[in-house]
């Protein structure tokens, strides 16, 4: 397989999904929800560069806006020769608040393969689509943050049944949930275990810890890698978020040692928190100010 430097995507190690046309998946992939804070062609270049240090896995969605550099890039780097076709390439992308809807999924998922050109003929499928946020708004093109008029109850039952339509449709070959260090979720992650459901978890909102800042320390590492490490050894696949190529490669630096059970133990007693709330997905004038399950209307079966 090419690769450039120390580290192939052979290094890697690959989880299987429970999904029979699913490929093993890597453990470590590289996020782009970067948004309006680099240029189009920084985010290219930065999925060609990971692809020479060894990363195979990539995370987009509708809202990122990233989803056609992703595409460019992975095009790209079949004419280089640094992959031999999209099918070496692990892509996931997520359907948006304001596709939430039953009638609205498989469209959605059909204007990103296609309309897009996000991953080009032969091979028009996603590997993993996942719903981005349990929350439902107004159709129309995506507004962060929205306005309360703009909420819908979700339909739970239907978008799901859809997700698995685009399953069957061969546009998604699997779907999935995410998990963090600091919201470990260990209740939810057990049951997902038991159905077989793999984790997909992201890295951020760490950094200030200052338990893992210890452990870093102490271990020759940095804080980012232990974070890393602390989800890998829970089973779970992870999406960094870094264009710096030097942090792409520490990022890959994370399968030669483990943690001790002193550190697991340290770990396991971070507090927890939840990452995200409903409330900065809406204007603070007049808008959710706090959100409570007795609040959220859920549309009946």
């Amino acid at each position: 397989m090419a690769s450039t430097g120390s580290t192939t995507a052979a290094a890697v190690p690959e989880v299987a999904l429970p999904s029979g046309d699913a490929r093993p998946m890597p453990v470590i992939g590289l996020g782009t929800a970067v948004m309006f804070h680099v240029r189009p062609e920084d985010t290219q270049d930065a999925v060609l560069a990971a692809i020479e240090l060894g990363f195979r896995c990539f995370d987009t969605a509708y809202m990122y806006g990233t989803e056609r550099q992703l595409g460019d890039a992975v095009a790209e780097a079949v004419r280089r020769g640094l992959v031999r076709s999209r099918e070496e390439v692990f892509v996931t992308s997520k359907l948006w608040c304001t596709q939430c809807h039953p009638d609205l999924v498989v469209p959605s998922l059909r204007e990103t393969l296609h309309d897009k050109n996000m991953l080009q003929e032969p091979a028009e499928y996603l590997d993993l689509y996942l719903i981005h946020q349990p929350i439902c708004q107004k159709p129309g093109p995506p507004v962060f943050p929205a306005k309360r008029e703009d909420a819908r109850p979700f339909d739970f039952k239907g978008v799901w049944q859809a997700m698995e339509e685009c399953q069957r449709l061969g546009l998604a070959r699997a779907i999935g949930v995410e998990v963090n260090p600091v919201c470990q979720q260990q209740k939810l992650r057990t049951y997902c275990a038991e159905k077989g459901i793999h984790w997909n978890g992201e890295a951020n909102a760490v950094l200030e810890s200052e338990v893992l800042a210890e452990i870093a320390k102490a271990r020759g590492k940095t804080v980012a890698q232990v974070s890393l490490r602390c989800v890998y050894e829970q089973g779970v696949s992870i999406v960094v978020k870094t264009y710096n190529k030097e942090r792409l490669k520490q990022n890959l630096e994370l399968f030669d040692w483990e943690l001790t059970d002193e550190d697991r133990l340290k770990i396991s007693q971070i507090p927890q928190k939840k990452l995200q709330g409903g409330a900065f997905m809406f204007y603070p004038e007049g808008e959710f100010t706090s959100v409570d399950i007795s609040e959220i209307n859920f549309a009946e079966e």
